[in-house]
């Protein structure tokens, strides 16, 4: 098993209260961990308190570590998440749960732990953090965990810079010698220009201020049509999809189409309008949305999906109602909630896109165009990702946008 000169520093480190790996995306964080220092740490429990491993969530739990654990070393060592939210891993017993949200505080209370894993530590819910912390309580409890970086003033930083018992090791993504060469640079392209470079390349704590999407900004005022889609190139999306959001106090309404490219290999922008919210009773926004669908048909021949802001349920039935008495009254079954992730999870799936030369727009797509141009990291609160929401700026237009592509994440970032 041939390892790097990281993970040899860290086996050689890692007898610490605290052992956290901190670096870039496929610096060979994770992979250390379900082939070498889990295992180890599981067959050298002394039964005096209980084994977790927590994550984002269980399910990328599973498939960040487990997935992964149990090809290396078989089902018969790497048992599945029974309904009591545990597994069964080298012969141990071991509470395998989720960090994202508060609620996961009282799945802690009362347990004494002797070995920890986290993984995505950054993504945790802080008061999860905390608890953990309390928990470890035996004389030999260890700790091993992982992180990509994120903002200077996460807890998590905070913490590392304490004076409590933690070893920190820091890696770049070129840190890692087995990834493939083309891999890395393709890696370094869609992140270069963003606050992702700092953080998911070169493993630093970076904080996101100013405009978000720099490089789109920059071809706008150079005027180089960079992500402008060649006039004259034949364009044959593989799926159109449409975005709906819904204004209300000072905002507007938003719908925007997308063309996707075959495989999810590229989007391009086909048509972007806003319409002013105060002005528009429920009758016409119906009208207005119907218009931008005929339209976006009339050009493009299908609409595949239509995806509206969830959290107006009332205003998405009188869409279906008013599709359904119109020309195209199929539409009407193809509308569907938003699943409005996370806005920080969105703002990265743009970011690749357009650092990976696979995002365009059509001239129609103006009010788009100049809602990425403007967007900005809210910055008021510190050690938290913030996108600027004070009507300085087209939020309504960006959310429509994501809510095109949102679904789809995985399959743009190439991650099934």
């Amino acid at each position: 098993m041939a390892l790097s000169n990281k993970q040899i520093e860290y086996l050689q480190s890692c007898n610490h209260r605290w052992n956290i790996k901190v670096g870039a995306t496929g610096s060979g964080k994770s992979w250390l961990d379900y082939a070498v220092v889990i295992p180890k740490r599981l067959l050298a429990l002394r039964g005096q308190g209980a084994a977790v491993l927590l994550g984002n969530t269980q399910g990328t739990l599973s498939r960040n570590i487990l997935d992964p654990m149990r090809e290396i070393w078989g089902p018969q060592l790497v048992g599945t998440i029974s309904s009591d939210n545990t597994a069964q891993l080298f012969g141990k017993k071991v509470h395998v749960l989720g960090a994202d949200n508060k609620k996961h505080v009282a799945r802690l209370q009362g347990m004494t732990i002797e070995y920890g894993y986290g993984d995505e530590m950054t993504t945790w819910n802080e008061e999860v953090f905390q608890m953990l912390k309390s928990r470890l309580r035996c004389e030999h409890s260890f700790f091993d965990g992982t992180a990509n970086p994120d903002n200077p003033q996460h807890f998590l930083k905070v913490f590392m810079d304490s004076d409590a018992d933690v070893f920190c090791q820091t890696s770049t993504i070129d840190d890692n010698p087995f990834l493939p060469r083309e891999f890395v640079e393709n890696l370094k392209k869609e992140y270069a220009g963003t606050v992702y470079y700092n953080r998911f390349i070169l493993g630093q704590w970076a904080a996101a201020e100013g405009i978000i999407y720099r490089a789109f900004a920059d071809s706008l005022a150079a005027n180089d049509n960079r992500f402008l889609w060649p006039a004259g190139k034949p364009l044959h999306p593989w799926h159109v999809h449409i975005g709906v959001d819904f204004g209300g106090n000072g905002s507007q309404h938003a719908f925007v189409a997308i063309g996707i490219l075959p495989q999810y290999a590229g989007v391009i922008i086909l048509q972007s309008q806003r319409t002013n919210a105060a002005q528009t009773d429920p009758e016409k926004l119906n009208t207005v949305f119907l218009n931008f669908c005929l339209a976006v048909f009339a050009r493009w021949g299908e609409i595949h999906a239509v995806f509206a802001d969830s959290a107006e349920q009332v205003l998405i039935r009188g869409l279906r109602v008013a599709a359904q008495h119109s020309s195209l009254p199929w539409l009407a079954g193809r509308i569907y909630n938003a699943a409005k992730i996370e806005i920080t999870d969105r703002i990265r799936l743009t970011s690749t896109l357009m650092g990976g030369g696979r995002f365009w727009y059509l001239p129609e797509a103006g009010s788009a165009r100049d809602a990425l141009g403007t967007a900005l990291w809210s910055g008021k609160h510190p050690g938290k990702d913030e996108r600027l929401d004070d009507g300085t700026t087209d939020i309504d237009t960006l959310d429509a946008l994501e809510y095109t592509m949102e679904r789809d994440y995985k399959h743009y970032l190439r991650l099934v």
